[in-house]
């Protein structure tokens, strides 16, 4: 595992909410990041798809990461803003979610995140901000 992997899983293994729902890396490159989930009935809603909140949980976390592969060793990332256009239902076994970075900076990253079911379908697409932060004492 490359230094890159490692620092992007072990901050990825530090949340919470990505192990509630399942949620594993697929892959890490410099400005790009892939995330899975599984659609369960814990993560769906009541037409029986996913929840928009797994969309967004997966997509979100994506694109930070991927900010977070371009980032000095001694940073972390936290989101300033992301918005979603969801775009068609999170059917099937699991969602997909490609993080990307737009533009890097130094006090401001640009990020898109794609979600899309496994067949391909794109379910959302996000843009958003992430900001490096110092790292705390346990990360």
């Amino acid at each position: 595992m490359s230094d890159l992997q490692d620092k992007v899983a072990r901050s990825f293994a530090r949340q919470g909410l990505m192990g509630t729902l399942g949620a594993e890396l697929v892959s890490v490159k410099p400005g790009e990041v892939v995330i899975r989930a599984p659609v369960t009935p814990e993560t769906g809603q009541q037409h029986g798809v996913a929840h928009a909140g797994l969309t967004f949980a997966i997509g979100d976390s994506a694109a930070g990461y991927a900010a977070l592969t371009l980032m000095p060793e001694e940073a972390e990332v936290v989101t300033a803003e992301i918005k979603i256009n969801l775009l068609a239902p999170g059917s099937g076994p699991a969602l997909i979610a490609t993080g990307r970075v737009v533009k890097p900076g130094k006090r401001l990253v640009v990020v898109t995140a794609e979600v899309a079911r496994e067949d391909g379908t794109c379910v959302a697409l996000l843009q958003g901000t992430m900001v490096p932060v110092p790292r705390t004492p346990m990360g």
